[in-house]
């Protein structure tokens, strides 16, 4: 199981900005029915053991008086620009409680049905959501994709190896991965193009006026009253 030492943190709001600068990340450690504590991690020791455990597997935290709490990482933001780690939140669990979150699926290997047979590769699913105990909760769905050797041939969630300690919340028959025929380019373009003889409606002509229909008449402008001469005396 993987280890990370961390530090209960006095340091907070803006001024976090100089454990980064030190290579050490600010930390959240929560859960149900326990204390709320702000830590402080080292990011090279946490980029470590984050591409091996990722969000399923369990990872004992290690205080400063030697205190193991088995917790899971439960979210990790980073900066959209740099991608420097900003801040982790880490999720605390009891081993007796089933807990309820989402696996991701691991595609290997290629489909020899779009190789051969110019199909494309279509996988629906990235990720399926699962109820375990902590340390049962498989860290991925490993999907090889070299058993697509024919166009139409799915992969289905039923086809994953799945442990009888583990349930799944989706339809068993949902499909994981597929391969579909590619459409011709000339059924393409046929499909695009407009019917023979027919008219787009930019080429259609103005209707023409009904026959006998006068042109209608704006108006006439108000008669000016005339003006009374007054004779001259």
């Amino acid at each position: 199981m993987a280890e990370l030492k961390v530090q209960i943190r006095n340091i907070l709001g803006k001024k976090v900005k100089t454990l980064r600068e030190q290579g050490l990340v600010p930390a959240e450690l929560y859960g149900h029915g326990v204390k709320n504590l702000h830590l402080t991690i080292s990011v090279k020791e946490f980029q470590k053991v984050f591409k091996e455990a990722g969000e399923s597997t369990i990872v004992d935290l290690i205080t400063e008086d030697n205190k193991t709490i088995p917790v899971m990482i439960h979210d990790v933001v980073s900066d959209p620009i740099s991608e420097k780690i900003l801040n982790i939140d880490f999720y605390q669990i009891k081993l007796t409680e089933k807990i309820k979150i989402p696996v991701p699926i691991e595609f290997v290997g290629e489909a020899p049905a779009v190789k051969n047979f110019g199909g494309i590769l279509v996988k629906p699913l990235q990720e399926i959501e699962v109820e375990a105990l902590p340390q049962d909760l498989p860290r991925h769905f490993k999907v090889d994709l070299s058993s697509l050797d024919e166009i139409k041939k799915s992969i289905l969630v039923k086809d994953l190896k799945l442990s009888d300690k583990v349930k799944i919340f989706i339809n068993p028959e949902m499909i994981v991965a597929t391969v579909i025929e590619a459409k011709p380019e000339e059924e393409v373009v046929k499909e695009t193009a407009p019917a023979e003889g027919a008219v787009s409606p930019e080429a259609t002509p103005a209707a023409p006026a009904a026959a006998g229909a006068s042109a209608a008449k704006s108006p006439a402008a108000p008669k000016t009253p005339p003006v009374k001469e007054t004779p001259t005396k």
